[in-house]
C-alpha cells in the first residue's frame, strides 16, 4: 500500500517502533493529504490515557496518529513492567478507529536498519537487542489485535520516504 492508498482512510494509526518511520510518513500524508497529526507521546500517570484516545476519535474530519494506545502495550511492560491500557480498552479503541473509516498500520523495518535511522537522527541509539524486543512486542500486540480488526503491516525499509529533517 503507498502513501497515496492510505490516504483514503479517515483516521490512520501508525505505530511501531521509534526510528521505524512515523513520523516520516505521518508528515508526508499531513502534508499532502490534509490529515490533522496528533503525535502521542507518554500521557502523564494520572491521566485516564484510554479516555484521551476516546475524546481525540470522537473529533471530526482526517486524523493521523503518530504513536498511540498500541504503544502503551509495548513500551509500557518493557519499560515500566506494566501497562495503562488494559486489552479491553485496546479492542475497543481499535474498534473505534475502524468505525471510523480507519487503518491501523504496523510499521517495521530490520532492526538494524531502526538502529541506524536512530544514530542518524539523534547522535545515539537504544542497542539491537532492545530493538529486537521491541519489534517483538508490536508483533505479539498487531497479532492479537488482527484477532478484532484489519490490520495493515508495512516495512519501512522498502518505501522510498525522504527525511522530513
Amino acid at each position: 500500500m503507498t502513501p497515496d492508498e492510505i490516504a483514503g482512510y479517515q483516521t490512520v494509526v501508525l505505530e511501531g517502533c521509534d526510528g521505524v518511520g512515523k513520523s516520516t510518513l505521518g508528515e508526508r500524508l499531513s502534508t499532502h493529504h490534509g490529515f490533522a497529526m496528533v503525535h502521542s507521546p507518554r500521557t502523564p500517570d494520572h491521566l485516564d490515557l484510554a479516555n484521551r484516545y476516546r475524546t481525540i476519535l470522537a473529533r471530526s474530519g482526517k486524523i493521523l496518529f503518530d504513536r498511540c494506545f498500541i504503544s502503551e502495550l509495548v513500551y509500557g511492560p518493557l519499560h515500566r513492567g506494566r501497562s495503562r491500557i488494559n486489552w479491553s480498552q485496546a479492542i475497543d479503541l481499535a474498534e473505534s478507529v475502524i468505525k471510523r473509516s480507519g487503518v491501523l498500520i504496523h510499521l517495521t523495518a530490520p532492526p538494524a536498519v531502526i538502529h541506524q535511522r536512530l544514530l542518524s537522527r539523534d547522535g545515539e541509539a537504544i542497542g539491537l537487542e532492545e530493538i529486537s524486543e521491541l519489534a517483538a512486542g508490536y508483533e505479539r500486540v498487531f497479532s492479537t489485535l488482527a484477532d478484532y480488526t484489519h490490520v495493515l503491516t508495512l516495512d519501512t525499509s522498502l518505501l522510498h520516504l525522504p527525511s522530513t529533517e
